[in-house]
């Protein structure tokens, strides 16, 4: 039995979905365990691109089982279309299970989400607009209405009545919008919950019985470490809890029953949205690493802020998720740079600190101090052991793990699945 965690220990965006896809060839479970459509994973698998927003990397695996948990918020509507393509495209979706307890985004969610957002004007925090903050919102309030409450038409009659009310009382006296329909809502939703009913089940008691069975299960987050709802740089972060413990929180698996934890960084640093970012390159470098990254969102397609890879930011992700490993991502990108920097350290004011702050006032006014390593000419795409790749980026990787105290398993030079140098001392069992 294993139980592995993978976790983005950037903002996100890392090159989650290509990991947990390789990984899941070794495993007989992956469970995506927070996070809602707003998030999107790039697979590559036989020259075919795969993007996946809600449903874990491991469904591309026929004798896999994919569970989306109870701490991810569904968009029923966006769910169905995924299940829709890749069954277009003969990927088999039986192996697909569906948390009871997983809250759903509604379509006040959205319209809120929106209308909340414009109305922050310059302090808008960047947001999708798909309703994932707002059905949160609703999760902790306890009005929020869950996958079970669709199934049962009557206790969804009265969630809905009672909390369509008060949204609509927001949307009419604070928005000055037009009321939502009942009628159209409950129909719609109603047809949805038929078409995904024989999907759901109790997913803790399914995680659980797999872990008791000696299975190996493979956890799946989305966006990253630095968005996380506690961990992040608050306010410009996601809802919920990205880093390894959400892994227990939105599972109902134990902390104890986690053996290892990978952190996937890119070989540079990117964010979206709004907020601090001490290695935002705004020069041609930053273009550069945007268009050889390809760095536009999977879901939204907003284009990327891009900069050198951050190891202080590195250091903090290891010590929150407690990291066994890591992942090191897109090295390939950074071929042709005659000099490749890495931010060992912050000036802050007239101090010079190697630790992350906690307050996102005291990040805003951080200047990276950078260290330069040299770069290299040659294409590293094929490489596939450690000693192909030049000195030069050898030598980038073992920075990387000096300064971050977690040694790399995973070197991926390359988009596709077999375009990744692998450490299988530091994988086993989920890569023989």
């Amino acid at each position: 039995m294993s139980t592995l965690v993978i976790v983005g220990s950037q903002w996100g965006d890392e090159g989650k979905g290509k990991v947990t896809d390789m990984l899941a060839e070794g495993a007989d479970m992956v469970v995506r365990y927070q996070g809602g459509n707003n998030a999107g994973h790039t697979v590559v698998v036989d020259g075919q691109e795969f993007k996946l927003h809600l449903i874990p990397s491991g469904i591309l695996y026929p004798d896999t089982i994919s569970v989306i948990a109870g701490g991810v918020v569904v968009d029923p509507s966006v769910l169905l279309e995924e299940i829709a393509g890749l069954n277009a495209r003969n990927v088999e979706t039986a192996g697909l299970r569906i948390s009871q307890n997983a809250h759903v985004i509604m379509p006040y969610h959205k319209l809120l989400d929106a209308l909340e957002e414009e109305t922050r004007g310059d302090g808008k925090i960047g947001t999708t607009c798909r309703g994932i903050g707002p059905a949160y919102v609703d999760k902790v309030h306890r009005c929020g209405i869950r996958i079970s409450d669709l199934l049962n038409s009557k206790t969804f009659k009265a969630r809905l009545t009672t909390v369509l009310q008060d949204k609509n009382r927001v949307l009419q006296r604070i928005y000055n919008h037009e009321p939502l329909s009942f009628d159209d809502i409950y129909d719609s939703y109603s047809q949805l919950a038929d078409r995904l009913r024989h999907y759901v089940t109790d997913t803790t008691q399914l995680v659980s019985e797999a872990n008791k069975a000696g299975k190996n299960i493979l956890f799946e987050g989305a966006q990253g470490t630095l968005l996380d709802i506690d961990q992040g740089t608050y306010p410009f972060v996601t809802s919920s809890h990205p880093i390894a413990g959400g892994a227990c929180l939105g599972t109902g698996i134990g902390p104890t029953d986690i053996d290892r934890v990978i952190g996937i960084t890119k070989a540079y640093t990117t964010r979206v949205g709004e907020g601090p970012f001490p290695v935002e390159l705004k020069d041609t470098v930053g273009d550069r690493l945007r268009d050889a990254g390809h760095e536009y969102g999977t879901t939204t397609g907003r284009p990327r802020r891009c900069g050198w890879v951050d190891a202080v930011m590195l250091r903090y992700a290891a010590a929150v998720n407690g990291l066994s490993s890591l992942a090191v991502t897109k090295m390939d990108v950074l071929t042709g740079l005659d000099e490749i920097k890495i931010c060992t350290a912050y000036k802050y004011r007239d101090t010079i600190i190697d630790k992350f702050p906690e307050r996102t006032d005291v990040l805003a006014e951080c200047e990276p101090i950078y260290e330069v390593l040299q770069g290299w000419q040659e294409d590293i795409t094929g490489a596939v052991t450690a000693e192909e790749l030049p000195q030069a980026a050898r030598l980038y990787v073992a920075r990387l793990e000096e300064l971050s105290g977690v040694p790399a398993s995973m070197i991926s030079v390359g988009p596709a699945r077999a375009q990744t140098i692998v450490n299988k001392h530091l994988l086993s069992p989920f890569h023989a």
